[in-house]
């Protein structure tokens, strides 16, 4: 694709030209040239690619949670449930809300005066996602030393405690069933 977009903008090119402007046009180098590339095309692959290993920052996920919790939601909605916990003003939510949107984070829906959002990404997927990184990171890829520190550091009621071994039950019959 490249290719192409370098030989059609060389077909255009005027006959006095050095060969780096021949090469390169406007753009300072290679790279500059290939991203400008990438950047104006929204499908391509490796842009695509990137999208789905974005990790939403702390504050992010804070956003998302209120939308998770409320469903689509304005800017304003997603602020008044922000600021009773935190001091951030109205354009940072703005602001952060936007830039959710451009990391397709978040959905958005411009049919109105005031933006609707909607959270792009799951619940459970992004838990999902956070919680293998913290496993690898923290607990050198081990679960049993999560549960453990976990359950060692957080008092449970016996509730909680009947739903782990039920949960850890059923775990140990999927596995019986799985290896006849």
């Amino acid at each position: 694709m490249i290719i192409k977009a370098f030989l059609l903008y060389k077909s255009f090119l005027p006959k006095k030209i050095s060969l780096r402007e021949k090469k390169f046009g406007h753009y300072e180098n290679y790279r500059t040239f290939v991203y400008e590339d990438i950047r104006r095309t929204s499908n391509h692959p490796l842009k695509i690619s990137v999208l789905k290993t974005i990790r939403p920052t702390d504050s992010e996920l804070e956003i998302l949670s209120v939308l998770w919790e409320k469903g689509p939601c304005t800017v304003r909605e997603v602020h008044d449930v922000l600021s009773q916990t935190k001091d951030a003003g109205y354009t940072t939510t703005l602001k952060l809300m936007q830039i959710m949107h451009d990391k397709s984070l978040l959905h958005r829906d411009t049919s109105s005066k005031t933006h609707i959002y909607t959270a792009a990404v799951s619940q459970e997927k992004t838990q999902q996602q956070l919680l293998e990184k913290m496993i690898d990171t923290v607990f050198g890829g081990s679960a049993s030393q999560l549960v453990m520190q976990a359950l060692g550091q957080h008092s449970s009621s016996e509730e909680e405690l009947n739903k782990i071994k039920a949960y850890l039950a059923d775990i140990e019959k999927q596995q019986k069933n799985g290896k006849n």
